[in-house]
């Protein structure tokens, strides 16, 4: 029994050594931790100081960054729209040049004016044009000088740009006084320039009775009338059949012009002929005649006078009228 008891007081000693070993080490950790707690919390927060710092850096370089590719970006579309206008610049010419080549190759070689306007359908002579003054086709003929005047109504689509207003203009006011000589009675008249454009706004769309004084007043204005044109008489031809065909309506149209400096003849003639529908028997909706003016020859502009021979040449043959080359502005 008394070994017992020896036994059980050295392990209450030991136990109670460990237990106040181990409660000091407690105590100390805890001086050790309150005491750096502060310089803990102090460094936490100029961390974090400085991440924001550093993230609002980055932040501004980002930005700085997102500016500049926008520049960029804008500067790149720029370019494009340059580019694209630059590639449509040069389609146009390309496409002003062959037809240039294509008109040039579909005339035939020769020297002089007269050999220049050989290729096209007919040249109205001087004597001729002196016959067509006073000239009146019988009842079995209903053409002077080759053109059919069987139509009840006409239309005027006369060039207005400068090359002709300020060149051959006498001669075309003497022009369209002798084709209205030719119709002595029609129902109708209307006049518009070859971009459509109508010579009295409070007619268009509708026809100007046919009446001495009608006549004279539109002889009257033409002599001064020079509204913006194109020198291209498909828009002109549009609207003429557009506002103005009728069925059993006979309308001929008239196309006054010196020439035709872009577009391709094979485009122009096939948009007409899509306007200017043919019936079962071939017959066109509207007859178009035209009458080339040869200013451009004496200009020396060649390839334009050339492909508005060209164009109206196949545009008459086209839709049954006749085309009428100039050889001179006397």
């Amino acid at each position: 029994m008394r070994r017992k008891r020896r036994e059980l007081e050295i392990f209450s000693l030991y136990f109670l050594d460990g237990m106040c070993c181990a409660f000091g080490a407690v105590i100390m950790l805890l001086l050790i931790t309150k005491a750096a707690e502060p310089r803990i919390i102090e460094q936490a927060r100029a961390d974090g100081h400085g991440l924001i710092a550093a993230l609002q850096e980055e932040l501004f370089e980002i930005r700085g960054e997102t500016e500049q590719l926008e520049r960029e970006l804008k500067g790149t579309e720029g370019d494009r729209r340059r580019a694209d206008a630059t590639i449509a610049r040069l389609q146009a010419d390309l496409g002003r040049i062959r037809g240039q080549y294509e008109a040039s190759r579909a005339m035939e070689p020769a020297d002089g004016l007269e050999g220049e306007l050989r290729a096209t359908r007919q040249r109205l002579t001087e004597e001729m044009r002196r016959l067509l003054a006073d000239y009146r086709p019988p009842d079995n003929d209903a053409t002077v000088g080759g053109i059919p005047v069987d139509s009840e109504y006409i239309i005027f689509v006369i060039d207005t740009s400068g090359s002709m207003f300020q060149g051959p203009w006498r001669l075309v006011l003497r022009k369209v006084s002798e084709v209205l000589r030719v119709y002595p009675k029609i129902k109708g008249i209307q006049v518009m320039n070859n971009n459509g454009r109508f010579m009295f706004p409070a007619y268009a769309g509708k026809w100007i009775p046919d009446s001495p004084t009608a006549r004279q007043q539109i002889m009257n204005i033409l002599a001064t009338w020079n509204p913006y044109s194109d020198s291209n008489p498909a828009a002109g031809i549009a609207e003429a059949i557009n506002t103005f065909y009728e069925p059993g309506r006979p309308v001929s149209i008239y196309v006054f012009g010196d020439d035709f400096p872009s577009g391709q003849v094979e485009a122009v003639a096939r948009y007409v002929e899509r306007i200017n529908q043919a019936d079962a028997s071939g017959n066109r909706l509207m007859r178009i005649h035209g009458v080339g003016f040869p200013t451009q020859f004496s200009g020396g502009y060649i390839g334009n006078g050339m492909r508005f021979a060209n164009l109206m040449r196949t545009l008459c043959e086209r839709n049954g009228g006749t085309f009428v080359a100039l050889t001179t502005l006397n």
